[in-house]
């Protein structure tokens, strides 16, 4: 578990570096956009990386790396959205928005602790296709709960599923980085 430890935070350093660098260059104009906005970004990325997979080529430059560093950012910024649910300040000061980013990023480290626990890192024997699949099913998911403004009758809501798609995302980096 502390090499599990090690590869998630080193790879979460590397997302939450790439988040610090967009805030300088874009200030915090994700705050405009609604949760469910931001499912469809996510959407698009996790959608790009099946395309990518799926055809075995690609023709923008940016590969399948930085697309689930942007699944990862976009479900932190979704879950940030669901705790501020306000549009009126749209300019997060930097500190609070890194604060944020953090919290966010310790409770689905924990949430993957504990599944890590009960699971047996099972996720070490996946594909990262299949690891695309769930994030796609994840995001399925959240669009259905949106849809239906937020009610379930028995299942977990939103903000699972984001954590679960930062979860399965970190997997799959830290796999294609054990792959180079």
């Amino acid at each position: 578990m502390d090499l599990t430890k090690k590869q998630y935070f080193e790879v979460v350093e590397s997302c939450r570096g790439l988040f610090v660098k967009k805030m300088n260059d874009y200030g915090t104009a994700w705050r405009i956009l609604r949760p469910a906005s931001l499912t469809d970004q996510i959407f698009i990325k996790a959608q790009r990386v099946r395309s990518i997979e799926d055809k075995g080529e690609q023709r923008v430059s940016d590969g399948i790396v930085s697309e689930f560093i942007g699944i990862v950012n976009y479900a932190v910024m979704a879950l940030i959205q669901l705790e501020l649910n306000n549009y009126d300040d749209l300019n997060l000061p930097e500190e609070r928005a890194v604060a944020l980013y953090d919290k966010y990023i310790l409770a689905a480290f924990d949430l993957m602790e504990d599944k890590n626990h009960d699971y047996g890192e099972a996720w070490r024997e996946m594909r990262v296709s299949s690891l695309t699949d769930i994030i796609l099913m994840k995001i399925f998911r959240t669009k259905q709960i949106e849809d239906n403004n937020g009610i379930t009758q028995v299942s977990e809501g939103v903000d699972a599923n984001y954590f679960d798609m930062i979860n399965y995302a970190v997997f799959a980096l830290i796999k294609l980085n054990l792959e180079k």
